[in-house]
């Protein structure tokens, strides 16, 4: 029988305001990663904080990014993502995708989906 325990949550949609992102530390089978979670009313989505452009974290400040209209930009080079999907539809790696992780929503927590 599997007595494995559910991973800790990520952290409370709640704690993310709509439209907006916040950065997580999460333990995926490679490691430790810093991820981006984005709040999309009910649901969540989630990204590596690194942007394919230059390898390079995302946030402005540590936690902080720059959302508007549903695009995230890097801080780094201003390239711009979708934060439905994680295209680059602007700047130096346009047509890229930050690499998605998947998460759900469990009773208001944001999990490791």
């Amino acid at each position: 029988m599997d007595t494995a325990t559910p991973a800790p949550p990520l952290c409370r949609l709640d704690d993310i305001p709509d439209g907006e992102a916040i950065a997580v530390d999460a333990a995926l089978p490679e490691g430790e990663e810093s991820l981006i979670v984005v709040r999309h009313g009910a649901a969540a989505h989630a990204y590596l904080n690194v942007c394919p452009h230059a390898g390079r974290r995302l946030d402005w400040a540590p936690g902080k990014f720059l959302v508007r209209d549903g695009v995230l930009v890097c801080a780094a080079h201003g390239a711009s993502f979708n934060t439905a999907d994680g295209l680059c539809i602007g700047g130096p790696c346009r047509g890229e995708h930050l690499r998605a992780v998947a998460v759900e929503v469990v009773e208001g927590d944001v999990r490791l989906g």
